[in-house]
Order: C-alpha cells, then structure tokens, then sequence
C-alpha cells in the first residue's frame, strides 16, 4: 500500500512541538494513530536535525517493552534515556497499558527538556480522559479515517471505484490493502465485534453486551435520522429487543461517543439563535464500521453520502450543527401557521459560517426548490450550499445559492470557498 502522509494531522503535530504540554493522539481504534507518531512525525523531527538519540519511541502493547507496563521501570528506563544534553521527545504508545499513568506523564512534564508524546487505545484512554487525566496539561489531538482524498492517494483504480469502495467499505487504513471483498468485510466485523464493543463492555462492566450491541445496530440503521433515547428505546422494542430504559439506551450511546464511534449533532435554531436539545442526530466516524455492524445490508447511498460529508467537515476543522429554520405560511383559509425546515448542517469554523444540504440527486425542479426552501429561509449574508451525487461543475442560482458535486467536495479542500 501506498503511504499516506496525512498532512493534516502532521501538520497540527508540528504546530503543538515544544508548546510544554503533553500531546494526546487519540481517535477510533486502528484510524492510524500510532502511524503518525511513530512514522510520520518521526521522520519529520529527523528531517529537522533531531538527533535519532534524542527521540524516544515506545510502543507499550510490544511484548519486548512488556516490564515497562509497571510505571516505576517505565520511569527509570525514560530517565537513562535522557541522561544526554538537548531536547528529548518522548514517544509513548498504548499508554493506557500502564498503571497511573497519568503520574507518570505529570511528572515527566515537568521537565524542561522533554516534549512528550501518548497515543491511547479506547479502552481506558477515551475522550473525557483527556479532559481529566493530565490536570489541563493536555493538548489533544483528534486522528480519523481516511477522507475520500486521503483513500484516493492509495486507491489503484478509477475514481468511480473508489467511491463505490469507500462507501461500502469506509476509511480504515487497512482495507485499502485488502484485495477482496470478502478480507474487508470480515475485517471491519471483526474490528466493530472483537474490538470496540469489547473495549466498551470492560471499561463499563457493561452486565448485558447483547443490548449494547442492538443499541448499536438501530442507531446505525437510523444514521442521520433526528432520534434520542426515548424514540430509540421504542424501536428496540418494536424491534423484537425487548424492553430497555431510556437511562440505559443514553448511557451506552455516550459509551459510544467516548469511543470515537458515533458523534452525536444537536439541532440549532437558525432565527432563535439557541439550540434544541432533542432530538439529535448520530454520524457514525468510520462509514465501513457502521455499514458492517448491519451486515452490509443497508446501503443507502444518500444517508451514506451525508454521513461521508459530515466526516469530511469534521475533519476540515468545523464545528457542525443541525440547523432549524421556521417561517409563517397561510393555509388555504389564510389562517397563519408556523411550518419546521431543516438545514442538514451548519457549519462554523471562526468567523466562518456555512449552511449545507445534502440531496443525493435534484432530477427536477420541483426537488430543486424542495432542497433549497431552508436555505431560502434563511436571512443572513453566509454562504448557502447543496451538494448533489452526480459529477457537475460548481454553479449559483438566481437566489444565490451554490450546488456543488460531492466529487468536488470531497477532493477539493477549497471547495466550500469557491
């Protein structure tokens, strides 16, 4: 397989050097964390004149570093290290496998020359950990998949096939070196089933895996469908599940996001200026993971294609929103009603704001303004979007509305600014 060089996170890397805080790599298990710190940034303090001495790389789930798994012989093996003059960079992967670590990590942050980098696995070393463990000295870093551009740069083939594969198959770095189908869908299962649902239920004793797993399963088969614990619990039932709480079904969907596999996006009211607290919608952060917890059985391209582009916002560094946007019409009788539209996202970034529909085709007119009648509603100066499946060139309305192809979107950085 081609190497990736994933310049975006490199890059966020390379700005957080030397700031004096520990850096966290965190993200879904096996979206090539551990690759980026050792490889890639690796090879880039040796580009700047690190000494090889100076660099310090640890992979702790390696049998041959097992002693280190006690946090004492962890710390006398790091302090022979530094015994030299300079600066040390300290690399220290699956740091969870250790014991206080967190003590550890204090510690040596306290030195001054030392810039200390961690990468976690899910299973002890989640979201809400970074918040927590390193008492403010943490600076995090989020990895994740591939995006489609990404993928392109190691895909053999055309353009088109390449769609067809990242949609079924996702972002993880490994299927791309898959051949067949088979390898890669007996791949992400194994990866959703054995791993991350394993990493859940031992971090929370969870006493019934079954219902975590089904959880699961109608969240995913409702990917970006407005829900919350209440509407979810009555789908499991009606399901055949059986009967589960509402306090139980919240409790494993925030299981869930502490594991990088589902994000959860609140609606915001676009003229209220507030945001909703329910219900919210579910994105899941790898497309093949949640294609095969369903036994690849529910490929809907146009629920696939936006939760591709809400990943692909993310990514891009955008907050994401669900946006509301209510008018006043009249009835046939003239009587005044308020009617609910929805904007499928706002995006805000800085000072930066953009509202995007996702429509997976606009075969007539009708449809067109069907998409647009949000977008339309909304008052303000900020860039109105729809992003359509089919490969067309980038063109705005009489209304001032931009339509873009997803093949643009996706490939194009810019594209949001053209």
């Amino acid at each position: 397989m081609k190497t990736i060089k994933r310049d975006i996170y490199l890059n966020k890397l390379i700005q957080r050097k030397d700031n004096g805080m520990i850096k966290v790599i965190t993200g879904i298990r096996r979206c090539g964390k551990s690759f980026l710190l050792f490889e890639l940034y690796y090879k880039y303090l040796i580009g700047q004149g690190i000494k090889r001495a100076n660099i310090i790389r640890i992979p702790l789930d390696n049998d041959e570093y097992e002693e280190l798994l006690d946090k004492k012989k962890l710390r006398e093996y790091i302090n022979k290290k530094i015994s030299g003059t300079g600066k040390y960079y300290i690399f220290l992967d699956e740091i969870q496998l250790v014991d206080e670590f967190e003590k550890v990590l204090n510690g040596l942050n306290r030195r001054q020359n030392l810039d200390i980098y961690v990468t976690g696995s899910n299973s002890k070393f989640l979201s809400t950990d970074v918040l927590t463990e390193f008492r403010g000295r943490g600076d995090e870093v989020r990895v994740r998949p591939f995006t489609f551009s990404e993928y392109l740069k190691g895909y053999d083939g055309t353009i088109e096939d390449a769609w067809n594969e990242y949609f079924t198959y996702g972002g993880m770095p490994v299927t791309l070196s898959l051949k067949t189908d088979e390898q890669k869908s007996e791949y992400l299962k194994k990866l959703f089933q054995e791993t991350y649902q394993k990493d859940i239920v031992d971090r929370y004793k969870v006493t019934d895996p079954e219902k975590l797993e089904r959880t699961a399963k109608v969240i995913a088969s409702s990917t970006g469908s407005l829900t919350n614990p209440t509407k979810l619990a009555k789908t499991f039932e009606s399901n055949g599940y059986g009967m589960v709480t509402n306090k139980t079904i919240n409790s494993y969907i925030n299981y869930m996001q502490d594991a990088f596999l589902i994000e959860k996006v609140e609606r915001y009211d676009v003229k209220g200026r507030k945001y909703i607290s329910t219900p919210s919608k579910y994105y899941f952060s790898d497309i093949g993971l949640r294609n095969a917890y369903l036994n690849f059985r529910q490929q809907e391209e146009n629920h696939i294609m936006e939760n591709v582009i809400y990943n692909e916002l993310r990514v891009r560094g955008y907050n994401v929103d669900v946006g509301v946007v209510e008018h006043e019409l009249k009835d046939n009788e003239g009587n005044r009603k308020k009617k609910q539209l929805e904007v499928d996202f706002i995006c805000n970034k800085g000072s930066l704001r953009y509202y995007i529909q996702s429509a997976y085709a606009l075969p007539d007119e009708a449809k067109r303004q069907q998409e647009k009648e949000s977008l339309i509603h909304i008052k303000d100066m900020f860039k109105k979007i729809i992003i359509v499946k089919d490969n067309i060139k980038l063109y705005r309305d009489e209304d001032g509305i931009v339509t873009i192809g997803l093949r643009e979107f996706l490939t194009n950085p810019n594209s949001l600014e053209l």
